[in-house]
């Protein structure tokens, strides 16, 4: 197993182990049916719809 030709600076190293914790909240945005938030190009867990048809039948609550 190869080792490493030259030490990785401690920046290096560190600006490499920041990038598993960039944890960032989805994109949401809003339904033109309901106008309840949802993920894009997903079909709106409240309404059903989907590029404005409707895709999946909801059960009224």
């Amino acid at each position: 197993m190869g080792n490493p030709a030259r030490k990785f600076s401690k920046g290096r190293r560190d600006r490499r182990r920041a990038q598993t914790f960039t944890l960032a909240a989805p994109g949401l945005v809003e339904c033109p049916q309901c106008h309840e938030k949802k993920l894009p190009h997903r079909v709106c867990k409240a309404c059903g719809y989907y590029d404005g048809k409707e895709v999946v039948a909801v059960e009224a609550e």
